[in-house]
């Protein structure tokens, strides 16, 4: 009697264990606090209102915060995989976090879907990469929109001051070659780090360069710094900033330096502006609704919409996966990350996606919009 007991017990157990490993695991590491942290609230606060079931099957979204710090990046992305058994890692917020993270989810073979922008996360697909995805438009497809804006409004020569870390010399790298084809002359190239409270020495420099316009490659609020020097220092020609800086945070720590600034940004930014015939409007205002539901009217960030589009990417790959194993398995993570690699015509926040084995973005020309700060709000650029 005491050995049947026993069991059933374990009989139950297993039968509990099994249960649980049939939900589709979801590991999450954002960069909430930190110098990110104004890309990093919004794709938390986002991950509140993802689907709780696909294709009849629970998700569960475990969320952890990151510091905008590298290590804690790495930390918590072999706690998600080793003790959660998350059969996908979504994150980090910033490029260095992301970059970090890749060896780990090699290592481990479980998907990872990045929310930073820069190409090297994904490209080129090798051995590693093909365990990685990215949502952020690629920094050549942005860096293109504004060097042919500069090169039509009679910009020559630019000024160029950069974050001192993958994403200010990645940008420095793409801009480079997008300036080429424009015949535009970089005459200045400044960095500085996230955390710096002055750039004095360097912005000293590019006013003394006097180019036509300046780039700032910096994401947040941090990149407020080196646009509220240049207009103390008074320069007075055109400033373009990157879609690193597209939330209302950056608005409000800017201010009135901001007035007249330059930007590409996904269309979710000015979905409401956008032409009705656009072909993102539709997906990006669905966001939109989605989000200022939960957290009120112009709460709405381009952030967010990362971590939208990378739930959407989910959702149209876990179906084709779940046809080939269960979640919880080595099976499902590589079926996962197959039927990642296929996703085609998802109409996100940002723009369609369509993946391929040398594509791990599957973004076009439709995801990107020029943009200008007019009286503290974004206006859509025709």
């Amino acid at each position: 009697m005491i050995l049947r007991k026993t069991l059933l017990a374990l009989a139950a157990a297993a039968s509990l264990v099994s249960t649980a490993w049939a939900d589709i695991q979801v590991g999450v590491t954002v960069s909430a606090t930190g110098p990110a942290a104004s890309l990093g609230i919004p794709e938390k606060n986002t991950f509140a209102l993802m689907p709780k079931t696909i294709a009849g099957e629970k998700v569960n979204y475990i969320v952890l915060d990151d510091a905008s710090d590298t290590t804690a990046a790495v930390t918590n992305t072999r706690k998600l995989i080793t003790e959660n058994k998350v059969d996908i890692v979504i994150g980090s917020t910033i490029t260095p976090n992301s970059l970090a993270m890749i060896d780990v989810v090699a290592e481990a073979q479980v998907p990872m879907i990045s929310m930073a922008a820069s190409a090297r996360i994904v490209e080129p697909v090798d051995a590693k990469k093909r365990w990685v995805f990215k949502t952020p438009q690629n920094d050549i497809q942005m860096a293109l929109a504004i060097a042919s804006h500069m090169a039509d409004n009679g910009v020559r020569t630019v000024g160029f001051i950069g974050f001192a870390d993958a994403y200010g010399e990645g940008w420095y790298q793409e801009f480079i070659k997008a300036a080429g084809l424009k015949k535009l002359q970089v005459v200045v190239n400044e960095r500085y780090n996230r955390a710096d409270t002055s750039v004095t020495g360097q912005v000293l420099k590019i006013v003394a360069a006097r180019p036509d316009a300046v780039l700032i490659a910096g994401s947040g609020t941090p990149a407020a710094l080196p646009q509220k020097t240049l207009k103390e220092r008074g320069y007075a020609g055109k400033i373009y900033q990157t879609h690193g800086v597209a939330n209302n945070d950056f608005l409000r720590v800017c201010g009135k330096d901001c007035e007249g600034t330059l930007l590409p940004a996904g269309p979710v930014l000015v979905a409401d502006q956008l032409p009705n015939d656009h072909p993102v409007k539709k997906s990006a205002q669905a966001y939109v609704q989605a989000y200022e539901a939960a957290y009120g009217k112009g709460s709405v960030s381009t952030f967010g919409g990362h971590a939208w589009d990378a739930g959407l990417l989910l959702a149209a790959a876990a179906p084709e996966a779940l046809k080939k194993a269960k979640p919880g398995t080595p099976q499902f993570r590589a079926a996962l990350r197959d039927a990642l690699e296929n996703v085609k015509n998802v109409g996100g926040a940002h723009g369609i996606f369509n993946m391929s084995p040398t594509d791990h973005l599957g973004l076009d020309q439709r995801a990107r919009v020029m943009v200008k700060i007019e009286n503290g709000t974004w206006k859509y650029q025709p």
